[in-house]
């Protein structure tokens, strides 16, 4: 893992850029702490960058509760390239929301490759954080549900997981539900128009732990409430702390 660039923000949380092999990504560590922070992965979902605003608000608003926090861009997404069949997968999805004809088996396509590829991203990530000086176990995940249920099944150094609701999840995710045995916070957006509720409320029906609270707030795919990221810094306390 190498450090191309660092700085220290208005809160004392630290925030650097690094690069490990292809794997860009970002750290914020809080200011100072007397024993090994805890890590949270955060990822976004599939195809948004590392930079995009709202998940830079969230590392950052994390980390200065004392979390070391991590996402990257894995592959094909954010700025990395991306092979031409996943551009014609995105079009095709994107047409097809548009025109409200069928998705599934187009987001099948698209997005069961990207978590196949992203998770082992994700773990060698985890290797490289955990071996640096003040971050230390457990570990938390928060973010993109699709990725974020794949790792909670094979990885057993995550402690708790927080999953943004969406509907649409490949099939192998949906079955691998059911090994999830972490403690879990779902946020699912009531109206959120591009994922079908009732997909969601089922899948966290699915979920195998026997501790999962599902906060459901009214409002669009974007419109998570901002009280939403104290209730989820609580969460992770009570299991990462």
């Amino acid at each position: 893992m190498q450090f191309t660039s660092e700085q220290r923000l208005d809160d004392g949380v630290l925030e650097r850029e690094f690069t490990l092999g292809e794997i860009p990504g970002t750290l914020w560590t809080p200011d100072s702490t007397a024993a090994p922070a805890p890590l949270i992965l955060m990822a976004h979902n599939n195809s948004l960058p590392k930079s995009q605003a709202r998940l830079v608000a969230r590392g950052r608003h994390t980390a200065a509760y004392g979390y070391a926090v991590a996402t990257i861009d894995a592959a094909g997404c954010g700025d990395r390239p991306r092979s031409a069949a996943d551009e014609q997968a995105r079009a095709g999805l994107r047409r097809a929301m548009q025109a409200g004809e069928p998705v599934d088996e187009i987001f099948e396509s698209l997005v069961g490759p990207l978590v196949e590829k992203a998770v082992p991203e994700w773990r060698t990530t985890l290797d490289a954080l955990l071996a640096l000086p003040g971050i230390g176990g457990p570990v938390g995940y928060s973010g993109w549900m699709a990725l974020g249920i794949r790792l909670a099944a094979v990885e057993p150094r995550i402690a708790a997981a927080g999953f943004f609701a969406g509907g649409f999840v490949p099939r192998a995710q949906r079955e691998e539900a059911r090994q999830v045995t972490v403690p879990l916070l779902m946020l699912l957006q009531w109206d959120d128009e591009g994922n079908p509720r009732q997909r969601a409320l089922d899948l966290f029906d699915a979920f195998g732990t026997k501790e999962k609270t599902l906060h459901a707030n009214l409002g669009g795919h974007t419109g998570t409430p901002w009280f939403e990221g104290e209730d989820a810094s609580r969460f992770f306390g009570r299991h990462l702390k």
